[in-house]
């Protein structure tokens, strides 16, 4: 059940962005007792891409924010017909050997019930229903935000020229994030991602087209087809009735067009970038649909953020972060910010109740904790993900010894997180900073 506090002692929150780092924020800030407001631009909830995979420290970020969402992820979670996650060579070379199939290079355990993923629409759709209908506006495009002074609200006004006020704005309005603008400056690079040299084919294909291809095996698992100057992975999604494939190639060409992420094209054009790999591998591409989108990945890995706050302005999720989704953790990423985020200001507003420190002061020390705790852990995920597309390319050299070590060590890197370890952080930094505040005053 929700905390219920006065609003004298309860902060009221703005989250700009309602994808799945925005809704699970929401949803872990109402169960706490905050007053929250979500204003996304687009008609409903809405996210990019098709299929999304959760890592073990995602789920338990989960949990740490609001049981109920990874209730909700389970809902729509399929399970994986096996517990390992594979990278296999699938480049043409290998039907040289004496073997004829794809090379195996690596298996990762995955633990009992692997590495699972959903379609990105239907996770949404159970998020959205444990928020209320009131505390999401929809088609708010934001311009800027106006702080009046620390005893005034933040004023945030929208393209369509309504208005509403808020103690604190979060920015999960994503890779292109208006409020990363804001708190960096429209004049600063890092407020803007760049092409990482690579786009992607997405497609979801019926299982009982993808199974005759691939075989049980390989559409019942994540498979990382590896080749030289592209790779794609495979998974199943929607309860097993389809398999999700992100066909990735690199591109040494500029992006024509940095502000939109998406250009046409055909399936020729994805059979063209595949025709050196193996027949299973190019039997999946020839599946995907006769009219097809080149999503450009773009990345903050060339201008990171020096720091995802200002005033009481705050960033998570893409927005402060946004990474290649080489590794499949950006949106866990976004989850452990949320559970840092939830954690802080609850501290937060708590202390509020006690009446020794004032509101503005108290959100000052959450963010300062939050930019502690996740600076350093979300920049090395943009630049590991960014390196571990280059190696599934073989970039980096086709070694498949380092390539297995290197996936080994970044990967357990991320998964093995203790979100636990994070809470308990966050609670002593704060306390901490509160603490020599208190001591200096007096």
């Amino acid at each position: 059940m929700p905390y219920v506090l006065d609003s004298q002692h309860s902060l009221d929150v703005a989250i700009i962005g309602g994808g799945i780092t925005g809704a699970v924020l929401a949803i872990g800030l109402l169960s706490r007792g905050f007053k929250v407001t979500i204003y996304e631009r687009a008609r409903g909830f809405s996210e990019v891409g098709a299929g999304i995979g959760f890592t073990p420290n995602a789920e338990w970020a989960m949990k740490v924010v609001d049981p109920r969402i990874h209730l909700a992820f389970k809902k729509v979670a399929s399970r994986n017909s096996t517990d390992w996650f594979s990278w296999i060579n699938s480049y043409g070379d290998n039907q040289k050997a004496k073997t004829p199939h794809d090379e195996l290079i690596y298996n990762m355990y995955l633990g009992d019930r692997g590495f699972e993923g959903c379609h990105r629409a239907q996770f949404l759709d159970e998020l959205a229903k444990l928020i209320p209908a009131d505390c999401a506006k929809f088609r708010k495009n934001l311009s800027t935000i106006e702080d009046r002074g620390e005893d005034e609200k933040l004023v945030i006004k929208f393209q369509d020229g309504a208005t509403a006020q808020a103690d604190i704005v979060i920015g999960c309005d994503g890779i292109r994030s208006r409020v990363r603008q804001l708190v960096l400056g429209e004049d600063n690079p890092a407020s803007y991602p760049s092409y990482t040299h690579k786009y992607a084919f997405r497609g979801l294909i019926p299982m009982e087209k993808a199974v005759p291809v691939l075989g049980e095996e390989k559409t019942g698992s994540r498979f990382m087809h590896l080749g030289d100057g592209a790779h794609a992975l495979t998974f199943p999604v929607a309860d097993g009735k389809l398999l999700n494939v992100v066909a990735f190639v690199h591109d040494p060409n500029e992006w024509p067009d940095q502000n939109r992420m998406t250009g046409s094209c055909t399936k020729q054009d994805a059979v063209n970038a595949f025709k050196n790999f193996a027949p299973a591998t190019r039997g999946i591409i020839d599946l995907l649909p006769e009219q097809l989108d080149k999503w450009a990945i773009f990345d903050t890995c060339d201008n990171p953020a020096p720091t995802y706050v200002k005033g009481r302005l705050c960033l998570a999720g893409d927005a402060a972060h946004a990474s290649s989704p080489h590794h499949g953790a950006g949106a866990g990423m976004g989850i452990e910010d949320v559970a840092a985020l939830t954690t802080l200001l609850e501290l937060a507003q708590s202390e509020m109740q006690n009446e020794k420190h004032s509101k503005i002061d108290l959100i000052r020390h959450a963010f300062a904790g939050y930019d502690r705790i996740r600076l350093k852990r979300s920049h090395w995920l943009v630049e590991t993900s960014r390196y571990v597309g280059e190696l599934y390319e073989w970039q980096h050299g086709r070694d498949p010894a380092k390539i297995r070590r290197e996936i080994d060590w970044r990967a357990r890197k991320i998964w093995s997180y203790n979100i636990d370890e994070m809470d308990r952080q966050a609670k002593e930094e704060f306390m901490r900073s509160l603490w020599a505040k208190s001591e200096i005053s007096t």
